[in-house]
Formats: structure tokens, C-alpha cells, sequence
């Protein structure tokens, strides 16, 4: 476990929550090189995290899913309890549905793949928000092809604005993005969100990517 109490007020505090030392001392020196980021604190267990989260009050966590005897996901909600505002990125080598359910039910942000690039983790700690949910494409690839096609109602038909909000949900936006880049208001774009999950019968935002993706609405491949 190291601390730093070298942090500028205007960058982004980072505690790393992971097993390996030396991964989360690598990823600690890659976040330290950063400008507007600085990483004040790693721990490898579930103790370590929650006693250097209540001391450091970061902004970010990357959180590990295994902890040895520990769960990460639990330590995430720990976290989230204690202090609602923080960002949690959770890392895990292979996502199936109960882990994606239970992480965003723990107040996670974003699931990463545990051996993605440092610059996958840098961009992901500057783009966590508390008001989305993102998942990278590979974890979400693994998660469509992991699950058995669904029976059910025929493939929904959805308006040509229905389409741009859903293609831009299943690249990870949420809806301050996508109102921003579809150039509409905020509340008209949720009204979207909205029928898009009454259409495929979905519960949440992520529920209906997955759905989409199944069905071939969308595609989880990476864009050129």
C-alpha cells in the first residue's frame, strides 16, 4: 500500500484497489505522469481500500472485481455508500450478466477489461460521470456472445431518431452526451431512452443494448 500526499486541488484523485502491487503500482505511475491526474493511494484488499478511501476521499476508484478473499464488487458498494459522489471504474477480465447487474447496483460507473491499455484506463477516469454507466466494447461483446438468443416479441421497429439514440447508448453515451451531439434537449432525448426500452422490453439502458445487439440492432464492434 503507498500514499501520496503530493495533489493539486484541480486534478483528479485516484485510489487503485487490486491485488497485484505491481500492476497497481504500474497503473499509479502511469496516472502520476498525467497532468490532471494523480494517484494518491493503492490498496490490495478489501480493508486497505475502504480505510484509504475514508482518509483520501478520491475522486476515482479503480476496483478490481477479485480481491483474493475479498469481492470487489462489495468493497465498490462500500464505497459508494460512504460516499455517493465517488467514481467507481471496475475492472474484470470477463463480464457475464449477474457481474454487469451487480456492479451497477454497487453505484459503479464503467466496467473496463482487467488487461486493457493504461491509456483505456486513463481516458476512462477522465470520462467517468455519476450520471452514466459505460462499458467497454470488447466486455460488452463477450457479455452479447456469452448469452443464449432470446425468444420473444418480433424485432421492435424503431424511428430513425429511436436508431441514433440507441447507437450512441451501445458506444457508452448517456443521455447529456447523446442530447448534446443529436443537438436536442435533454428531456426530449430521455423520452427516447424511454421508448426504446418499452420497445425491447428492457428494465435499464444497458439491459437494451444487450437486447439490441442480440437482435442485431446494433453492433458492438469497434468503429474505424
Amino acid at each position: 500500500m503507498e500514499t501520496s500526499p503530493c495533489l493539486d486541488s484541480e486534478q483528479t484523485s485516484v485510489l487503485i484497489v487490486d491485488d497485484h502491487g505491481v500492476l497497481a503500482d504500474a497503473i499509479g505511475l502511469a496516472i502520476n505522469r498525467e497532468s490532471d491526474m494523480h494517484c494518491v493511494a493503492t490498496a490490495v484488499n478489501g480493508a486497505q481500500a475502504r480505510a484509504m478511501a475514508a482518509h483520501w476521499k478520491p475522486d476515482v476508484v479503480l476496483m478490481d472485481v477479485r480481491l483474493g478473499d475479498d469481492d470487489g464488487i462489495e468493497v465498490a458498494a462500500d464505497l459508494a455508500r460512504a460516499a455517493p459522489d465517488v467514481r467507481i471504474i471496475v475492472l474484470s477480465a470477463f463480464i457475464d450478466q449477474t457481474l454487469l447487474t451487480r456492479a451497477v447496483n454497487a453505484g459503479a460507473c464503467a466496467l473496463l477489461p482487467k488487461d486493457g491499455s493504461l491509456d483505456e484506463i486513463l481516458a476512462a477516469v477522465r470520462s467517468s460521470t455519476r450520471t452514466g454507466f459505460a462499458v467497454n466494447p470488447v466486455l460488452m461483446r463477450n457479455l452479447v456472445r456469452s448469452g443464449e438468443p432470446r425468444r420473444g416479441p418480433p424485432v421492435p421497429r424503431l424511428t430513425p431518431r429511436e436508431e441514433d439514440v440507441l447507437r450512441r447508448l451501445s458506444d457508452g453515451a448517456d443521455a447529456v452526451m447523446i442530447a448534446r451531439d443529436l443537438g436536442i434537449s435533454l428531456s426530449t432525448c430521455r423520452g427516447y431512452v424511454k421508448s426504446l426500452l418499452r420497445k425491447l422490453h428492457a428494465h435499464s439502458q444497458l439491459e437494451a443494448v444487450v437486447t439490441a445487439s442480440r437482435i442485431g440492432l446494433v453492433s458492438t464492434t469497434p468503429r474505424d
